[in-house]
């Protein structure tokens, strides 16, 4: 699977700069309520670039409480809470895009769970598309610049959603 397209129409697009960590933190404040029934969203950019930070930052927003650990060793982390079910994957390690099947992990990105993905171009075309790919590229010593784009009518939704301003906070 290659890099998502930066040619998406602009409706299926969304650029976001992330000036620190807590632009990081407000964006996963933003996605969690939208992505608690579940989901696809691959992860792309170099290492550093922040992908298990917006993870974390996410899945802290969502409720999952306790240590949240990257995969990149054991390949999965498996998270729960009452009402979310997420399975966050890291494909850094694989050498062969077959690796992920040969792991078992196909029937886990059948379910209704939230599947968060890290490298996902290391399973080349046979991962199933996600909802939401977002890119993290490094612009500065902590700055980043995320690209969303949408690829299918639940990711345009969210989106569209994140479109919208901020609701306030009492």
């Amino acid at each position: 699977m290659a890099k998502p397209d930066a040619d998406a129409p602009a409706a299926d697009r969304l650029i976001i700069p992330l000036d620190d960590e807590a632009a990081t933190e407000a964006l996963a404040a933003r996605l969690a309520p939208l992505v608690r029934g579940g989901g696809r969203i691959h992860l792309h950019g170099d290492l550093g670039a922040g992908k298990t930070t917006l993870v974390r930052a996410l899945l802290r927003k969502c409720g999952i409480r306790g240590r949240i650990k990257s995969p990149t060793y054991t390949l999965v982390e498996v998270y729960e809470d009452s009402s979310l079910y997420c399975y966050h994957f890291d494909f850094y390690r694989f050498q062969d895009p077959r690796e992920w099947l040969d792991a078992g992990f196909r029937d886990l990105l059948l379910s209704s769970a939230l599947i968060l993905i890290e490298w996902p171009e290391k399973a080349g075309d046979l991962l199933p598309p996600a909802d939401l790919d977002i890119t993290l590229d490094v612009t500065g010593d902590a700055q980043r610049l995320a690209t969303l784009r949408a690829s299918s009518t639940t990711g345009r939704s969210w989106i569209t959603a994140l479109r919208l301003p901020a609701a306030s906070s009492p």
